[in-house]
């Protein structure tokens, strides 16, 4: 029997396999991670990437969800499958468990390139989403953000979002985690040692003042800012939780960075009559200019920040190839 050549070339290759720990320090600044994702969204608005529509499964007594994804980067040559996997029966920090992966194939030569943990990933790709997206809403002379919630993706949001807005000055922050506030002001001061950001007590007042509220909170938070807390002109992005459904109805227009993402995960913001407001843009269009984010000054914005794949496999390009040019991660050979 003669064997294919093709065959025996897969199972000769091995798979670099790269974990939290190698991961947790490669070196890769805001403003780098602002680019990938860039990057990504302008391939996609071009018609040179692929993002299909996510596979879910999940329990029927609520105990877990699996996602699985799949995207092509037709820029950087980059095919990735993307799962996640989160276990949940108590509905607390102490019995939740969360793994996601995701793996990457270099679509010039057929390679693998690397299977790695996206824990990192998603952490640095979402604020910089959201950073994106302030970039194209914000009314012009907008100093002032509020941020709510100072877990993971509350952490990394200002580095990011200064990275793309450094014309906001005053930052603040709301959160009720003494250990989370504390790392909010350390990362930043890491990126943007001369920022100056004020830990503030009143979500409301603070809101009211804000150019820009991002809200990055957890299930378990009790701030719902209503739409009457939003100061004219303000955009209000809504990441994890922290924002009423009013905020929502009541705006002036509604960005997102899929419309058809936001009908399937957005459905906590229906309005009262059971609907969800319809999106007036989305933010590849709006960054290749054939869409408009706003229209004017006095426009208050609601923004959906909810993820395409095609974001996680620039990110995590960007991480991998950082990685493997350390010599991290370790070479298995799935294919022998």
């Amino acid at each position: 029997m003669i064997e294919d050549p093709l065959s025996t070339r897969d199972r000769s290759t091995p798979l670099r396999v790269l974990s939290r720990s190698d991961l947790a320090d490669v070196p890769i600044t805001p403003a780098a991670v602002v680019r990938a994702v860039e990057e990504a969204y302008l391939a996609f608005a071009a018609g040179d990437s692929d993002n299909p529509r996510k596979l879910s499964v999940a329990n029927p007594d609520g105990w877990s969800v699996a996602y699985a994804m799949l995207g092509r980067d037709g820029r950087r040559r980059v095919v990735a499958m993307k799962t996640s996997y989160k276990f949940d029966p108590g509905h607390d920090r102490s019995t939740k468990r969360y793994y996601t992966t995701i793996t990457l194939y270099d679509d010039a030569t057929g390679a693998p390139i690397a299977m790695m943990d996206c824990a990192r990933v998603g952490a640095l790709r979402t604020p910089a989403v959201s950073a994106l997206l302030v970039r194209e809403t914000v009314r012009r002379g907008a100093e002032s953000v509020l941020l709510v919630g100072t877990g993971t993706q509350g952490r990394n949001a200002l580095p990011q979002l200064l990275a793309a807005n450094p014309q906001l000055r005053k930052l603040m922050v709301y959160g009720t985690h003494p250990e989370g506030l504390e790392a909010v002001h350390r990362v930043l001061a890491e990126h943007h040692p001369q920022a100056l950001l004020e830990t503030v007590a009143d979500p409301r007042a603070a809101a009211a003042t804000a150019d820009v509220v991002l809200a990055t909170a957890g299930p378990g938070t009790e701030v719902a800012l209503e739409s009457t807390d939003l100061a004219p002109g303000s955009v209000a992005v809504l990441v994890g939780y922290g924002l009423a459904p009013s905020t929502l109805v009541d705006a002036d227009r509604v960005i997102a960075t899929s419309a058809e993402q936001m009908a399937l995960t957005g459905t906590d913001m229906v309005g009262p009559d059971g609907t969800l407001r319809a999106v007036d843009a989305e933010l590849p269009q709006i960054l290749n200019r054939r869409a408009v984010a706003r229209r004017s000054d006095d426009e208050r914005i609601f923004v959906y920040n909810s993820g395409l794949v095609l974001t996680d496999i620039a990110v995590a390009h960007v991480l991998a190839e950082r990685a493997i040019a350390e010599g991290r991660g370790t070479e298995v050979p799935l294919w022998d």
